[in-house]
């Protein structure tokens, strides 16, 4: 993403110097709720806060995976294809040798040369091919074109297969990884469940937050920023759910893609590369649409609305909602 400074967030950003830095959005606003000095407490927060994190991470590197593997795995049926066409064609080719041959035996044998065509294998087929008197050079030609087309794609498609089956087991791994941070987020979980009633009330309507700020005045900075950030604000509500890009739920980049899908604009996949997506601006000259990523490898994302406001899909049991856009250390800011 060219450069990993963090961006302070300047005077505009109204409601966002309170926020606590370097955590997750939900564990910040949610669990800052919680009264200050009780140590169980605390250790509960710093525990949710890391493990929201990787739970991030893992997220993220999962969507990446799976974006590389429907690539390969489309290059290798256009590969495919492509193959079958070209053993159409010298099937075509083969055949019309094949009268000839049919010709001569009827005509009092067959020439050797030409017997040597009729082989199980294409690559012996075809490289007995330019041998033949009666083939004309332009046949020969395009035979041996065909020849090297052929093994062209076969070694295209063998390199298209290894490189899905490597990458298929890099997304089941960085799967397994993801149920281990569910696990972890199970746990802490039941850390907060155990919280006295009130603590335990009140961060669970944080964590609820139907909050929709004043907007007023917030001009985005083209149409189609409009409809996007119109799509993400139809989105507020919508649970966290890992992997997912809409409608009925999303994580944190899948929310900014089909935002700015409804849009009419392709947006990547994972926050990562949507950092490099666009126009950087500065922070303080931020508009609605814009979007922002967060924490030094950009593996939290959002899409500012205006008034310091951002809209984003927290962290899983957390609805996409609005915080203010200084609520964690932003990374960059992109304008689509």
């Amino acid at each position: 993403m060219g450069s990993h400074r963090r961006l302070v967030p300047s005077g505009f950003d109204r409601g966002a110097r309170g926020a606590t830095l370097c955590v997750l959005t939900a564990a910040a606003a949610a669990l800052g709720v919680l009264p200050a000095g009780a140590a169980p407490q605390d250790d509960t927060r710093a525990e949710v806060d890391r493990l929201y994190e990787e739970a991030e991470h893992a997220t993220e590197s999962y969507n990446k995976a799976d974006e590389r593997t429907d690539t390969l795995r489309d290059q290798v049926d256009r590969a495919q294809d492509r193959i079958a066409r070209q053993q159409d064609r010298i099937n075509t080719m083969r055949d019309a040798l094949g009268s000839l041959a049919g010709a001569q035996y009827r005509s009092g044998g067959l020439d050797p040369s030409l017997a040597l065509m009729f082989s199980d294998d294409p690559d012996d087929y075809l490289d007995k091919a330019a041998v033949l008197d009666r083939i004309s050079s332009r046949q020969a030609g395009e035979l041996k074109e065909l020849q090297g087309a052929m093994r062209d794609l076969s070694q295209e498609r063998e390199e298209a297969t290894r490189k899905l089956g490597e990458l298929d087991k890099s997304r089941k791994a960085v799967a397994r990884h993801k149920r281990t941070v569910e696990q972890k987020l199970s746990k802490a979980r039941q850390l907060l469940n155990a919280m006295p009633g009130a603590d335990r009330a009140a961060y669970d309507r944080a964590s609820r937050s139907g909050r929709v700020p004043d907007l007023t005045g917030a001009v985005p900075s083209s149409g189609r920023a409009a409809a996007a950030v119109a799509a993400a604000r139809s989105a507020v509500g919508r649970p966290y759910i890992w992997g997912a890009n809409g409608p009925s739920g999303f994580d944190c980049s899948g929310l900014t893609q089909w935002s700015y899908a409804q849009a009419g604009v392709g947006l990547p996949r994972t926050s990562q590369a949507q950092a490099h997506t666009g126009r950087a601006v500065p922070l303080s000259q931020a508009q609605p649409g814009d979007i922002v990523t967060y924490r030094g490898d950009a593996s939290h994302v959002g899409m500012y609305v205006g008034n310091g406001q951002v809209i984003h899909a927290p962290y899983p049991g957390a609805p996409v909602r609005y915080d203010p856009v200084g609520m964690m250390p932003v990374n960059t800011v992109t304008r689509p």
